[in-house]
């Protein structure tokens, strides 16, 4: 089904049923109970997860399969909005324009920059890809201000043409949308103590990545994945036997440039507004990071990454003293003051030590990332189970 085989298929279902239900899935806890905060299901952060997991997609194309390890994937994310947020101000409010023009120049953006980098492998390429985003940066900060609006960013405006649509009548800034349905659109269903908020663009966002999960999925598959695999396990043997391996390399760096556009585009599809930070290699890191911790070269683990990172920077940044002692009242008060600031160091402005504590133990005790810690969890739950078969089978003494 689909062109995937049995397994293949039931693991792209089971992942369609965990993206339709994760509205339900980020809300565990009763809107009223202390836990709430801990709640991850309003629309901003949902869409957020499925953006960063459909960059981390594309971005594991080229670094989990070919090995390539790009700093420079942040540039395309920058292009792509930029390129939306044109196509809002120019043509229409509607989504569809503006992610398919995003998608195609950062590819072309990404065929410039993977043929000048691909012309080296290992450091020399990571160094490259970097220097390239912060030339983007910086040309989008200060030297192309008439198309980047510089500092401020690239927004939306009253008096743009919008040849397709016409000037707004009633005074307020157009909203991005679907043929008429409204990406902000938020239907709240209140189900006891539980509200869950079902909101459109999210799920625009979510089939947009469903399907670039299923191109991925169909890509590893694929003899052109296979060649890819066989780039990342020994470049130079494939060189020896006269193998020209460089269009295969640039290939799998324009789909994943392109992946980084299309999450771009969606990012300005939720919120219209393009700004230079989005090209800062930050944002570069901060795929690598999502790629890592979910887990380098498998399917779902870039997914899982970009979830968790998103998951640390909305929820634990919200975490400040004064909840802190709230959670810690109990304790002394010469006590409470000490373990307040010990954790405090590691959540609000310091939930990146947090980050980086977690990253550190990942690297060191699973490689594979957060989707090793899965296998091991249920590897070592069968082996518990056969162990107890094998135990009750045994004849009596």
């Amino acid at each position: 089904m689909f062109g995937l085989d049995k397994k293949d298929t039931k693991f792209l279902w089971i992942v369609i049923a965990l993206t339709m239900l994760t509205p339900i899935l980020l809300n565990p806890f009763p809107t009223d109970s202390g836990l709430a905060q801990f709640n991850a299901g309003y629309p901003a952060l949902m869409q957020r997860f499925a953006i960063y997991g459909l960059m981390a997609i594309g971005f594991n194309i080229l670094f989990g399969l070919t090995g390539y390890l790009s700093f420079g994937h942040a540039a395309f994310l920058g292009v792509g909005s930029y390129a939306a947020v044109w196509m809002f101000k120019l043509l229409s409010m509607n989504v569809i324009p503006a992610i398919i023009l995003a998608t195609v120049v950062a590819g072309l953006f990404a065929l410039v920059i993977g043929y000048i980098s691909l012309r080296r492998s290992g450091i020399y390429f990571s160094i490259l890809t970097l220097a390239f985003a912060e030339m983007s940066y910086r040309l989008a900060y200060s030297v192309f201000t008439p198309i980047t609006n510089g500092e401020t960013g690239l927004q939306i405006k009253l008096d743009d043409p919008r040849v397709l649509d016409g000037a707004a009548t009633d005074g307020a800034l157009p909203v991005p949308g679907l043929f008429g349905l409204n990406m902000n659109s938020t239907y709240t269903v209140d189900l006891g103590a539980w509200s869950f908020d079902l909101n459109a663009g999210y799920y625009f966002c979510a089939v947009i990545a469903v399907l670039g999960f299923y191109m991925s999925l169909r890509i590893f598959r694929s003899p052109f994945g296979m060649m890819l695999r066989a780039v990342k396990s020994n470049q130079n043997r494939m060189n020896y036997t006269g193998l020209n391996t460089r269009p295969y390399t640039l290939a799998a760096f324009v789909i994943s440039g392109m992946y980084a556009g299309l999450a771009g585009g969606l990012l300005a599809a939720m919120d219209p507004l393009a700004g230079a930070e989005r090209m800062q290699w930050t944002a570069s890191g901060e795929v690598v990071l999502m790629t890592i911790l979910g887990g380098v070269g498998t399917l779902f683990g870039p997914i899982i990454g970009a979830g968790f990172i998103k998951y640390c920077e909305n929820i634990f940044s919200k975490i400040n003293e004064n909840i802190l002692h709230d959670w810690f009242s109990f304790l002394p008060d010469s006590l409470e003051s000490v373990v307040v600031w010990f954790f405090a160091r590691f959540v609000g402005e310091g939930w990146h030590l947090t980050l980086g504590v977690l990253f550190m133990l990942i690297v060191i005790f699973l490689p594979g990332g957060l989707v090793e810690g899965g296998q091991r969890i249920a590897a070592w739950y069968r082996n518990r189970g056969k162990s107890e078969d094998k135990a009750t089978k045994q004849p009596a003494e």
